[in-house]
């Protein structure tokens, strides 16, 4: 933290063909890890006790059609890491609690101190 690490990310952002969709930052080393599959990839309603009706889009959603910037990448459960991975080489989601696939178009920057 402190480096500049999302003002390059915005940049990459600005300059690329994604530029005109949205620039979703995420600091995963301050979400707490037994919410951070949620946060990341949605829920869908029913999911757990005190989800949304409806269920709630995850940043990959929200940052459809633009840039994920995933910073202290490190900092996020490796168990986590490896739904990522798998997310980045289907490119799609399900929603914790759902089994439908979602496609996703996002570019992702990762970055961190370690």
């Amino acid at each position: 933290s402190g480096t500049g690490k999302e003002v390059f990310a915005q940049a990459i952002h600005n300059q690329g063909s994604r530029r005109s969709g949205p620039f979703i930052a995420v600091n995963c080393g301050a979400i707490p890890r037994e919410l951070v599959g949620s946060e990341l990839f949605g829920y869908a309603e029913g999911a757990f006790t005190g989800a949304r009706k409806g269920g709630s889009p995850g940043k990959f959603e929200l940052a459809s059609g633009g840039t994920l910037f995933l910073d202290e990448i490190g900092d996020m459960p490796l168990e986590q890491q490896v739904t990522l991975l798998r997310v980045l080489q289907e490119k799609s989601i399900t929603r914790i609690g759902d089994s439908k696939l979602i496609p996703i178009d996002v570019r992702v920057i990762c970055a961190t101190n370690k």
